[in-house]
C-alpha cells in the first residue's frame, strides 16, 4: 500500500504542470532552474507546429517534471520583457538574448574599448523594452582620467546612472549594492573582454565564470562566454551573462531612442509642426536650441542617424516577413 502510494506520487508530480525558469540554452534542448536543480528539458512538439517563440534565457516556462529523464517544456509564461538585437547577417532576424529583466549593466571597460556610439546603441535597445540601463565602467585602477570619462558619458546619457568600478582592487563595487536585491535579474551586455565575467566573479565572491586576458595592443578580447546562461550569486541575485558583442544593430527602437535622447525628444514636442524634420520649418524648437548652443548639432546628427539606422532597419525586417509569407503561400 505504502509502495502504490508513492508511485502515486510520482505519478502526480509528473502530470502535474510545474513552472520553472530557463537558466541555458544549448543547441537542441534547454536547462530549467527548478526548485534549486538544474533540470535538462526539450520542447513539446507544439512549439514547432507553427511560427512560435522559442524560450529563452530567463523566461519562466510551463513544463511536465520527468524525474527519470528530460522534462518536456509545454509554453512561455508570459513576459515582463524580452530583450532582442537584429541579426545584421541573416535579414534583420531578431536574435534573443533575454527576457524578464530588472536592470541591464552596460559593461565597458576603462581603455580603447570606451565607446559612447555604442553605449547609446545599448540604451536605447534596453529602453526599448522599459528595462532599467546601468554604466558599469570596468578596469578603473587601469585608467588615469577616470573622472573625465565619466563625464563624457554623463554628458551623453544623462539620465543613466553612471559606475566606475575595479574588480580586482574592489573600488567602486559597493556602488553597486544598490541593484543587488534578492530575486533582481540583471543581464550584463558589453563587447569581449570588458570584464564582465570578471565583474560577476567579484560579484559572487568566488570563480563562478572563466575569465580571458584582453589584448593590449587593440583592448580586445577572446570570447570567454559563447552562450547566454544565469547564474545565481549568494545574494539571491540572478546574472545573465551574454556572450560579448562588438556592434549592436537597431530596428524599430525609436520609442527606446527618444528615451535616451530625452533633451531632443522634449525639443521635438514643442515645435510647431507634428510632423517638423528639424530642418527649415518656422518655429522649430530644436533647432533654435541649436542656435542658441543649449543642443550641440553633433549630438542631433546623432540622434538623427541613430532613428533614421532603426526605421530602416524595421523596414527591412518587414520585406523579409512579407517575402517569408509568400514563399509559405508558394508552398501550399
Amino acid at each position: 500500500m505504502e509502495l502504490n502510494s508513492i508511485e502515486y506520487q510520482k505519478e502526480k508530480l509528473v502530470a502535474e504542470m510545474q513552472i520553472g525558469r530557463i537558466s541555458e540554452v544549448q543547441k537542441n534542448s534547454f536547462v530549467i532552474r527548478y526548485g534549486g536543480k538544474e533540470l535538462l528539458a526539450k520542447l513539446s512538439g507544439k512549439f514547432y507546429q507553427k511560427e512560435s517563440l522559442f524560450p529563452v534565457v530567463g523566461d519562466y516556462v510551463n513544463f511536465h517534471y520527468n524525474p527519470q529523464g528530460e522534462s518536456r517544456i509545454m509554453g512561455i509564461c508570459e513576459r515582463k520583457n524580452y530583450l532582442t538585437r537584429p541579426d545584421t547577417a541573416k535579414s534583420m532576424k531578431e536574435q534573443p538574448m533575454a527576457a524578464n529583466l530588472d536592470y541591464a549593466f552596460l559593461v565597458m571597460s576603462l581603455n580603447d574599448n570606451f565607446n559612447l556610439n555604442r553605449a547609446l546603441r545599448y540604451a536605447a535597445t534596453v529602453l526599448q523594452e522599459g528595462i532599467q540601463p546601468v554604466a558599469v565602467l570596468t578596469n578603473a585602477d587601469l585608467c588615469e582620467n577616470v573622472e573625465s570619462l565619466k563625464m563624457q558619458f554623463k554628458q551623453m546619457l544623462p539620465q543613466i546612472k553612471v559606475h566606475a568600478v575595479s574588480a580586482l582592487t574592489g573600488d567602486g563595487m559597493d556602488e553597486l549594492n544598490e541593484y543587488l536585491k534578492s530575486g533582481i535579474t540583471i543581464a550584463l551586455l558589453g563587447s569581449s573582454g570588458v570584464g564582465k565575467s570578471t565583474l560577476v566573479n567579484a560579484l559572487a565572491g568566488t570563480e563562478v565564470m572563466k575569465t580571458g586576458e584582453i589584448r593590449e595592443k587593440d583592448a580586445k578580447g577572446r570570447h570567454t562566454t559563447t552562450y547566454r546562461n544565469m547564474i545565481e550569486l549568494p545574494s539571491g541575485v540572478i546574472v545573465i551573462d551574454t556572450p560579448g558583442m562588438r556592434e549592436i544593430g537597431l530596428c524599430d527602437v525609436d520609442e527606446g531612442l527618444d528615451d535616451t535622447f530625452e533633451d531632443i525628444a522634449e525639443l521635438a514636442a514643442k515645435c510647431r509642426f507634428r510632423d517638423c524634420t528639424h530642418t527649415n520649418e518656422p518655429r522649430c524648437a530644436v533647432r533654435q536650441a541649436i542656435e542658441n548652443g543649449s543642443l550641440s548639432q553633433e549630438r542631433f546628427e546623432l540622434y538623427r542617424s541613430l532613428h533614421e539606422e532603426s526605421r530602416k532597419s524595421a523596414d527591412m525586417k518587414a520585406i523579409a516577413k512579407a517575402r517569408k509569407e509568400i514563399n509559405r503561400a508558394r508552398k501550399r
